[in-house]
């Protein structure tokens, strides 16, 4: 089989420190053809750097998908861009790889997921902290049964201070919030994942904007002072979700908390034969993954750690975002299913947005399903 031949819409922060680098490892699978960015001086810049002989670049993304020799297309734009061009890319006959989360709004994530079912094509959403070790490890425990039924669960994506201060992160507009849908989506997507249950029925949410605003509040922020004038969405968000069998789910998310722990994209599983907990984040020199039982009459606890706490390290071809791009290419060339399904990133979008109604509200929001 020939190589695919893959478009990049969006050529920022995410597309160079995870997309260009992990699919140049995979050159046997795929050669990366055309580039778009509405800043179409960082797309020419990409497309001379990553691109096959005879690459392309644009500054729009519908010209891009005009070009019908291109199989797969990347989304790596703002969120609220990511539903009008994924229908867009469905409609040309692309698969579509878009990083998380699937959308800003349940409303616009139904919108891909309709495109998507009409197109036959191949659709996943970039939770490459599915890929990590440890996390691959909790999950294996889980299908085996080994924590039994999981009742209880706390997903954590909380930093002390760490905004981020470039790009649109702060633009509501772009975006459509802060830290709950920047890095609570990935605590949640490893959650539900791990409880393999995608069934919620209600949320109570709460959305503090609290130190975006604050004059001196951005002293000790990791990547250096923000723009209050300019800081739009929240800066942390909690959520209580209940599930139809009627297990819950804590899920807390900030990118500037006084706090001294810091723990990103990290669970805490509570079930009926054990326990288990995942700490990554700033707080960490090393991922760790830690299980509690009853053995032989006491309570014991085993700690596996794994190195790697910061997002896109140097490193060879066990990283989480190679690991997501072969088994994402694959899954096209093989006709499989990719691991991050459709349906399930769906789920994580609409609990997201039920956070934030409810937060507005003042009530709880159930969800249909």
């Amino acid at each position: 089989m020939s190589k695919l031949r893959i478009g990049i819409i969006g050529c920022g922060g995410i597309a160079n420190n995870k997309h260009f680098p992990a699919l140049s490892l995979q050159s046997d699978r795929c050669e990366m053809v055309a580039f778009c960015d509405i800043r179409v001086e960082r797309a020419q810049e990409a497309c001379e750097k990553y691109g096959a002989p005879g690459a392309a670049y644009y500054e729009d993304y519908r010209e891009l998908l005009k070009d019908a020799s291109i199989d797969v297309v990347h989304i790596c734009t703002p969120n609220v861009s990511h539903s009008p061009i994924a229908v867009a890319s469905f409609a040309a006959g692309k698969h579509v790889l878009c990083e998380k989360p699937m959308a800003h709004t349940t409303e616009a994530a139904l919108e891909m997921m309709k495109a998507w079912r009409q197109s036959g094509k191949k659709f996943t959403i970039g939770y490459q902290n599915r890929f990590r070790n440890e996390v691959r490890s909790l999950k294996e425990s889980c299908e085996n049964g080994e924590l039994g039924e999981i009742y209880f669960a706390k997903a954590h994506a909380v930093r002390r201070k760490a905004v981020p201060t470039w790009g649109v992160f702060p633009d509501k507009s772009q975006q459509g919030g802060g830290p709950l849908i920047d890095i609570g989506t990935h605590a949640l997507d490893i959650t539900l994942w791990m409880m393999d249950n995608y069934e919620p029925v209600s949320v109570n949410g709460s959305v503090f904007h609290k130190l975006g605003n604050l004059p001196g509040a951005d002293a000790g922020n990791l990547f250096g002072p923000w723009d209050p004038e300019s800081f739009e969405v929240e800066d942390s968000a909690f959520g209580f979700i209940k599930m139809k069998d009627g297990s819950t789910i804590y899920l807390e998310a900030a990118w500037a908390l006084n706090v001294v722990e810091s723990k990103e994209a990290a669970t805490t599983l509570c079930g009926t034969k054990a326990g288990a907990h995942i700490n990554s984040g700033m707080s960490y020199q090393q991922n760790q993954l830690v299980i509690n039982r009853a053995h032989n009459g006491i309570l014991t606890q085993e700690e596996i750690s794994t190195s790697g706490n910061i997002a896109f390290f140097e490193g060879g071809a066990t990283k989480p975002e190679v690991l997501e791009a072969k088994q994402w290419l694959e899954a096209i060339i093989n006709d499989t299913e990719p691991l991050v399904k459709p349906e399930q990133a769906f789920v994580v979008t609409q609990v997201l947005d039920a956070i934030y109604k409810s937060a507005e509200s003042g009530k709880e929001v159930q969800i249909q399903s």
